[in-house]
């Protein structure tokens, strides 16, 4: 299996607001890193620069306004002086207006942000840029006959929403993805995201659409971040009615439970019949995850990616969450050596 990578994540590190403390982000260039080096330990396959593409291609996914906001956001806060990380203060909650956009930048990063997990420092955009450029990059190789390719993505993307970042994510990379499948003449694609969280950005930018199916094995949302969407009754709207599956799993769900669920979504996407399916891969899901609360081990992840492998269809993995850094990179792997173990 190839890998497409960028060393080019290293330029995104900031803080996060968490338990009521700016603190450096979970979300840390040590985690590409160390799936890296297993990719190379273990010989998956050759690690492959992902080729140019530019804002247009991220508009579809996202609106063209909130692509212009992402690409500019860094040089609007630092013009009055400011160096620290910027990050939103007010957000338009139930009965303010949100259809104006603000003016400056202080309003609109409230206007574009889901939470305050997503920092934009000097250098995020051209991180963020190249993260969705490798997830364009693989879905290209399978659209052309690969049976399979690994985006290494950093950031992570399915927080994103079509107007908004949030939980660590900016662009989404698996969105990106698919609507660049779709655009360039595939009939049907699905979206599986196997990270622990709920990918609820990835279920805003399709939710209303029927060509491209989401489904999301998560934790319950009454106790699990992001808490405002992944439940099981959101199942699209509109032409895309019957189109989003989310499977919320109770806290502490280990890999019986799991599997349970995942046979589901598998089944889901096969019914769909795409002709891409984009696995949303992360791996928080593993019991010593520092932000989660499942109980999947090392070796359940191999049988995930068997799973997967049975759907039987050209598959795009693109990394998303996975905080254990010692253990990110064995987890991640076992996935897709699983899946390519199926044959």
């Amino acid at each position: 299996m190839l890998t497409v990578f960028s060393s080019s994540h290293h330029l995104h590190h900031g803080k996060e607001l968490k338990d009521g403390a700016l603190t450096p982000s979970f979300e840390e260039p040590g985690r590409a890193d160390t799936i890296l080096r297993r990719v190379r330990a273990v010989g998956l396959g050759n690690v492959i620069a992902c080729r140019p593409f530019g804002l247009a291609h991220y508009i579809g996914a996202h609106s063209e306004r909130y692509v212009r906001f992402l690409s500019t956001a860094w040089q609007q806060w630092s013009a009055g002086g400011r160096t620290s990380d910027a990050l939103p203060l007010v957000w338009p909650v139930r009965n303010m207006r949100d259809d104006i956009e603000p003016s400056v930048i202080e309003g609109k990063l409230g206007y574009f942000s889901m939470d305050a997990g997503a920092p934009i420092t000097a250098h995020t955009w051209n991180a963020v840029a190249e993260s969705a450029n490798l997830a364009l990059t693989g879905a290209e190789l399978v659209l052309e006959g690969a049976r399979s390719a690994f985006a290494l993505c950093r950031p992570p993307g399915h927080h994103a929403g079509r107007e908004y970042m949030g939980g660590y994510c900016y662009l989404n990379n698996a969105a990106i993805a698919a609507s660049h499948a779709i655009a360039k003449g595939a009939r049907r694609v699905a979206v599986l995201d196997v990270d622990f969280h709920h990918g609820n950005g990835t279920q805003d930018i399709f939710y209303e659409r029927p060509d491209v199916l989401t489904v999301s094995i998560h934790g319950d949302p009454s106790v699990s971040y992001p808490y405002f969407s992944g439940n099981a009754d959101e199942r699209g709207s509109h032409a895309g009615t019957g189109f989003n599956l989310n499977l919320p799993l109770a806290k502490g769900t280990d890999w019986a439970a799991y599997t349970q669920a995942l046979k589901l979504a598998c089944q889901a996407v096969a019914a769909h019949a795409p002709d891409l399916l984009v696995v949303s891969l992360g791996v928080d899901t593993f019991e010593n995850d520092p932000i989660s609360h499942f109980q999947l081990k090392s070796d359940d992840f191999s049988r995930l990616g068997d799973q997967i492998a049975s759907i039987r269809c050209p598959t795009l993995f693109a990394m998303e969450g996975g905080y254990m850094v010692d253990e990110i990179g064995i987890n991640a792997v076992n996935v897709l050596q699983g899946f390519e173990a199926r044959g």
